[in-house]
């Protein structure tokens, strides 16, 4: 079973989102909370697989909430997803900086949300290519300005390569494709980028990729 807690300041999407989430009874909300401040204390107490986050909240905003769960040692299996819309691009992107697995539009589709929510908690990131591109390239000239490739001088060519195919969004299935790997290759690949950059997940590869120019938006 899965365990999740809500957090939106609006009492009929958590509602709504409780619903949709238990319909296929392998999902169980073991809690909610209004506020990014009474989600940060709900999921200290309750230590749930996912948190559906949304970001604009009163008190301590979803961004902020999202940093003191990725910073806590104790909540180091609990994994955040995002709650969007399109009209706050930078403010998802800086979820994912600040170590969201990943997020959701609010429209998102029952079955797509069940299915996110499973995916979240397995340990995948959740990055829709449609969406990544729009808020990267919404945030091309800030990225190109703050290029830093420092981190990327301990990485051997072929992990470069692994790690922009990484993002630009593609699976281990399609890098083992594009570079004549095994599969099992190129997961030993990504797992070798996620210990070598000290990134919590795939979304913060996604988000190196960018920061240190080895991906441009737009491209």
């Amino acid at each position: 079973m899965i365990r999740i807690v809500l957090v939106d300041d609006q009492e009929l999407v958590r509602a709504g989102l409780r619903a949709l989430a238990e319909r296929d009874g392998d999902i169980t909300v073991v809690g909610e909370a209004g506020t990014g401040r009474a989600g940060l204390s709900r999921v200290r107490e309750l230590r749930p697989d996912v948190v559906l986050m949304d970001i604009r909240m009163p008190e301590t905003d979803g961004l902020q909430a999202t940093r003191d769960i990725v910073a806590d040692p104790g909540l180091d299996d609990v994994r955040v997803l995002v709650l969007t819309t399109f009209d706050e691009d930078e403010l998802v992107f800086e979820a994912v900086r600040a170590g969201a697995a990943g997020y959701l539009l609010k429209d998102v589709a029952p079955t797509d949300l069940r299915s996110a929510i499973r995916v979240v908690a397995g340990g995948e990131s959740l990055l829709s290519p449609a969406v990544t591109g729009t808020v990267l390239r919404s945030l091309a000239d800030r990225l190109r300005a703050q290029v830093d490739d420092a981190p990327l001088q301990g990485l051997t060519e072929r992990e470069r390569e692994v790690l922009a195919l990484v993002g630009r969004g593609r699976s281990n299935e399609e890098i083992a494709r594009e570079l004549l790997l095994s599969p099992a290759t190129a997961r030993t690949y990504v797992s070798r980028l996620l210990a070598k950059l000290g990134a919590r997940d795939r979304a913060r590869l996604v988000v190196l990729a960018y920061e240190t120019g080895l991906v441009v938006p737009g491209t």
